[in-house]
């Protein structure tokens, strides 16, 4: 049993809840890690950060496989869709992007919010993502 986190100090972490220490650390960020999410299958951890860009990390070897790049400030909300298809991100650049979790290639961009997007998930189906901002909507 794990949790994985995200901090100031621009790494993410992966710590074992059974003795409480960090026994892995994943480096590449150049700002602050604002989110972190893993996939369902336990195989990837994809993180955000202040640095404008997500990372998709291999949790077995600590290598990052691929950064999503595309916003335009800080990402501050990452969420993989159940089936692992996909990654869904939100900003304070006011979007919220779906990438394929597998190329990194970002394919839909919504720009529907007019504050920063707080958050975002997705349905256990995958089929629907919800975003929440600062303006005080939520988008399906």
């Amino acid at each position: 049993k794990h949790v994985v986190s995200g901090s100031e100090d621009k790494d993410v972490r992966l710590w074992s809840l059974d003795s409480g220490e960090c026994v892995k650390t994943f480096s590449g960020h150049t700002r602050y890690v604002m989110c972190v999410c893993v996939t369902a299958d336990g195989k990837y951890v994809v993180s955000g950060s202040s640095d404008k860009t997500l990372m998709v990390w291999s949790m077995q070897s600590g290598e990052c496989l691929r950064t999503l790049s595309g916003h335009t400030q800080e990402v501050s909300s990452v969420c993989v869709t159940p089936d692992g298809k996909y990654v869904v991100s939100g900003s304070v650049d006011q979007t919220v992007r779906v990438w394929l979790l597998d190329s990194g290639e970002c394919v839909r961009t919504h720009s529907d919010h007019t504050h920063l997007v707080t958050g975002v998930c997705v349905t256990s189906d995958s089929k629907y993502a919800i975003s929440a901002s600062r303006d005080l909507t939520l988008r399906v």
